[in-house]
């Protein structure tokens, strides 16, 4: 749902006092009037976006809930405005704000069109004229057609406003599924998160977005996944990639390695004479496929060799006479 600037559509400043808004509110029906402009479409556009502005910000009440949902709107743009605007703590409860007056009458339009008599409506369409924007704050537009007389308005059943929600979760709540607390304007759930969750996912919580109106469904609520770093894994889809450091020794003579996984310990035999970034492959032992959990990726272990850090200098001496027999130590020349 698009923010509406109703300062911007009638082309006042946002301190405009009740004066210069209704003057700028007329000029603007008169202009694009549907009487004036027969069968314009677009005329008849901008007709309806000025009297809803006008609508909103002519009632003193409308004005100030709308001039706080502005500031925080604009707050919200400036710090970023990531994912979508949550405007669920502005919505108005859809079982009020029925029956309202209207803020403009029919005398004010024989006025304003010189006593012509012609109505302010639209030919008796209902309050569904109003935005989705305008239904959300203020419930529709009130108990009169368009607000210009008229028989009485029955709004349709409308949907709740789908919220969305940043997540972040680590590699290992990826393997395991987890849950976090989710607030949205006044409610708080527990949203579950399922296994194999990717950075971009998006969790879908049927019925947890803005409520209804008018006996419409509540709206969804949207979990936007970002999988944080991992120090040792590495996310390659569904497998896992990890650097396994050895000592030149376990290269030469070989061995075992113990590697965790978030599957648990598993033992890495080490074959005699092996190469730094040699690779083995664990299957199954990576995370589970989002699709289907009780599948897993494989996790791949490359070998780098790393020299000791505490090596000592008979060591030094005895690793010198072995190079001197091999002739390792010979100047290499070019």
């Amino acid at each position: 749902m698009d923010f509406k600037d109703y300062y911007v559509t009638l082309g006042v400043a946002a301190d405009a006092d009740d004066k210069t808004i209704k003057k700028a509110y007329q000029k603007l029906a008169k202009k694009y009037h549907p009487d004036v402009n027969p069968g314009d479409k677009a005329a008849e556009a901008k007709f309806k976006e000025s009297m809803e502005a006008y609508q909103a910000i002519s009632d003193p009440e409308k004005r100030r809930k709308y001039d706080e949902l502005r500031q925080d709107y604009q707050q919200w743009k400036a710090r970023g405005g990531r994912g979508n605007y949550d405007y669920g703590r502005w919505q108005t409860n859809p079982g009020g704000a029925r029956g309202q007056s209207s803020t403009m009458s029919q005398e004010d339009f024989a006025e304003m069109f010189g006593g012509s008599g012609r109505s302010g409506g639209f030919n008796g369409t209902g309050g569904d004229e109003y935005s989705d924007f305008f239904s959300t704050l203020f419930g529709g537009g009130g108990g009169q057609a368009n607000g210009f007389g008229g028989g009485s308005t029955r709004r349709r059943p409308r949907a709740g406003q789908d919220l969305e929600v940043e997540i972040q979760v680590t590699l290992e709540e990826t393997y395991n599924g987890t849950t976090r607390v989710v607030r949205t304007g006044e409610k708080q759930i527990e949203a579950k998160i399922p296994k194999g969750v990717r950075t971009g996912s998006k969790v879908r919580i049927a019925g947890q977005g803005g409520p209804g109106m008018s006996g419409g469904p509540a709206g969804n609520l949207y979990l936007n996944i970002t999988v944080g770093s991992h120090p040792r894994f590495v996310r390659d889809g569904d497998d896992l990639r990890v650097e396994l450091p050895i000592d030149f020794y376990r290269a030469i003579l070989g061995g075992e390695v113990s590697i965790h996984t978030f599957a648990g310990e598993v033992l890495l035999k080490i074959p005699p004479l092996s190469q730094s970034g040699k690779k083995f492959r664990f299957r199954g032992k990576g995370l589970p496929n989002l699709e289907h959990p009780l599948q897993h990726g494989d996790l791949f272990a490359e070998l780098s060799i790393v020299l000791p850090e505490d090596i000592s200098e008979q060591e030094i001496t005895t690793l010198r006479d072995l190079a001197d027999k091999r002739g390792t130590t010979e100047k290499i020349s070019s």
